[in-house]
């Protein structure tokens, strides 16, 4: 298997990711890991930090999308970036998944460009771990890959999420919600009610119902579905809380788990290839989280389960119309 590492994305590129590639390496056995970025600023990295530079494959860009540039027009500009690249060998099928912490946008916009969406997928979607206190996390989507959706698009999303869930946690049916001002089904605005509806009627998932914000954290939904600007808000303002308390002395093991750390990155679903984003202040332990969840997410052959999943749903989508 292998994986290909964006190591000038990021606020700490490109030590942060080369130290994470270094740790995944010595810790994932049957990947092999490539490097795409500037390599004489990576072997004076592996210099600098003792780091054997023969773990790794390098594919030598002597470009970089920075984090302020608009992402269509450096992807288009700039086709020997590390994120062009790395998309490139990805949709050439020379690795088997690619992550970056650099511009979020580039890595949405390129894996539209290079992967394309799974047929059946209007929209790709971005998640991430919500900490539930005794339990595995739960999964919230979108989180900020589209900031209006239609509830088709939830739809999809919920699909989507139904399948990394169970590929995540091994649960067979996991309980699908949709985000909402209350429980009641004729509660919220035209999105969600229309979503409500929608999702009430959708063959292979396990909906059940709208999950007010506070639930979020409880075991009414694994899977909670909303479009991406309300996804983005709740994980600002868990982050936000987070690092608040933390700068008062607030110690607590669930407080912990709001720690992006743990979790590494989030996935872009809807693509034709394993793809993971990370935040923009990665270090080295949660490049390593994101290496082990594109390991997970090629393994498990998510890809190739979202494909046919959408493909049965288009079929029965079919036979409803005709």
């Amino acid at each position: 298997m292998r994986i290909g590492i964006d190591v000038m994305g990021g606020d700490y590129a490109p030590l942060e990711a080369v130290k994470g590639a270094s740790l995944a390496a010595k810790a994932l056995k049957g990947v092999e890991l490539v490097l795409f970025g500037s390599m004489s600023e990576v072997l004076r990295v592996c210099e600098s930090e003792g780091i054997d530079s023969k773990l790794f494959t390098f594919v030598d860009t002597p470009d970089v999308i920075e984090m302020a540039e608009h992402p269509v027009k450096a992807l288009l500009s700039k086709p020997n970036s590390s994120i062009a690249q790395g998309f490139l060998q990805l949709a050439k099928g020379n690795i088997g998944a690619f992550l970056s912490a650099g511009n979020t946008g580039a890595m949405l916009v390129g894996s539209i460009q290079y992967l394309k969406l799974v047929d059946g997928c209007d929209r790709p979607c971005l998640t991430a771990a919500i900490p539930r206190a005794n339990m595995n996390p739960g999964l919230l989507l979108d989180v900020g890959a589209n900031s209006d959706c239609k509830p088709e698009h939830l739809e999809k999303f919920a699909l989507l999420g139904n399948l990394l869930y169970s590929m995540m946690y091994k649960v067979d049916s996991p309980k699908v919600g949709l985000l909402n001002i209350g429980e009641e089904s004729e509660k919220g605005n035209l999105l969600t009610k229309a979503t409500h509806q929608l999702l009430s009627q959708t063959q292979g998932i396990n909906f059940v119902g709208n999950v007010e914000g506070r639930d979020i954290f409880a075991d009414i939904a694994d899977v909670v579905v909303c479009d991406g600007f309300s996804g983005n808000v709740i994980i600002k303002v868990c982050e936000g809380m987070y690092y608040r308390l933390v700068k008062r002395g607030v110690q607590d093991d669930y407080l912990d788990r709001f720690n992006f750390k743990h979790y590494g990155g989030s996935l872009i679903l809807g693509v034709n290839a394993p793809v993971v984003v990370g935040h923009g202040i990665t270090k080295a332990e949660t490049f390593l989280k994101m290496i082990e969840l594109a390991q997970d997410a090629v393994e498990t052959q998510l890809t190739s389960k979202i494909q046919k999943a959408m493909s049965h749903f288009n079929a029965e989508q079919s036979l409803i119309t005709s």
